[in-house]
């Protein structure tokens, strides 16, 4: 076998191999029978050493190196679209993560809201014993005021100031005052006769000013306590319902199923987007398996110039 006999051989079976590896890649039939097709003409010349080599230089030239370069811009092109997508599902499991971590930490703030209102039903208890027995024991539970200071950011809601400043309004004589506290007259009458228990019913804020608002259980009285004075005033109901109507807090369960399913869409698209072949590239590869195909294609490879062209133009159009 002479050198360049030898030269070409070699040349087109690395071509056949980039081919090989594209129809792998695409999976689609079209190209593995394009494939199959030039790995033929391949062993018809290297099994017919009275072919003219040079016809098979010239076919690869003209058709497979032409559709290699062709499939390889079409998995450039997929791979940005594939990236885009992914970026994409990257951005929503940083959004997922980040709203599951809020709904932990709303389940913190759900499980210390009763912890809270424990702790102010037993101080409210313990200062109503300390003012009918007209002694100055502190009453306030262990760390009643660290609800507020770990909550009140994410948890809080933020009103207009003179709407705080009126919560917290008193006429003094219609307060009971020691060395701890102020407590509305009227509050802890309505606290004793429904056995002091409350519940936590949401916080408020306007610049550093906070106050906690509480609801007697099973009814519709609410009453506020300003941590700063330990001062407790009962509050209008109709206004605390009217607050309540603003300051739902959003439920993100929906959302993360929301951006789950997306995700599991975009895994979908990914795996088309990757090997997708355009429908007139697809028509293309038709096209020009149909003429490698012909039992007359090698003697007339010359007069093909027009299929040839139409496979390079591809390269610089987008078509894809």
């Amino acid at each position: 076998m002479d050198d360049n006999r030898k030269e070409i051989l070699t040349h087109s079976l690395r071509i056949i191999s980039k081919l090989q590896i594209l129809a792998a890649f695409f999976a689609d039939d079209i190209i593995y029978k394009v494939f199959l097709r030039t790995q033929v003409i391949h062993q018809l010349f290297e099994n017919s050493e009275e072919l003219d080599v040079n016809k098979l230089e010239l076919f690869h030239l003209q058709f497979t190196e032409t559709v290699v370069e062709l499939l390889k811009k079409i998995k450039k092109s997929n791979e940005k679209s594939v990236s885009i997508l992914v970026d994409e599902m990257h951005v929503n499991n940083d959004l997922i993560a980040s709203l599951e971590s809020e709904v932990l930490t709303e389940a913190s703030f759900k499980l210390e809201m009763q912890r809270q209102s424990l702790k102010i039903n037993t101080s409210l208890r313990r200062l109503y014993q300390e003012l009918s027995d007209d002694t100055s024991n502190y009453p306030f539970s262990k760390n009643i005021n660290q609800f507020s200071a770990r909550y009140a950011n994410e948890f809080y809601f933020s009103v207009e100031s003179d709407v705080l400043m009126k919560l917290i309004e008193f006429e003094p004589k219609e307060v009971y005052t020691n060395a701890h506290a102020i407590i509305q007259r009227k509050l802890m009458g309505l606290l004793c006769k429904y056995d002091f228990k409350s519940a936590f019913f949401c916080g408020l804020k306007t610049g550093n000013l906070i106050i906690e608002v509480y609801k007697i259980i099973d009814t519709d009285i609410f009453y506020i306590f300003y941590p700063t004075r330990n001062l407790f005033l009962l509050c209008d109901a109709d206004e605390m319902k009217a607050i309540s109507k603003t300051i739902a807090v959003e439920r993100h369960d929906n959302i993360v199923d929301e951006l789950k399913n997306k995700n599991d869409q975009l895994l979908s698209n990914i795996a088309v987007a990757k090997t997708n072949l355009p429908a007139n590239i697809r028509q293309l590869m038709a096209d020009h398996y149909k003429k490698i195909s012909d039992v007359n294609f090698m003697q007339n490879i010359a007069n093909f110039d027009a299929q040839a062209n139409i496979l390079k133009a591809m390269l610089n159009t987008d078509m894809m």
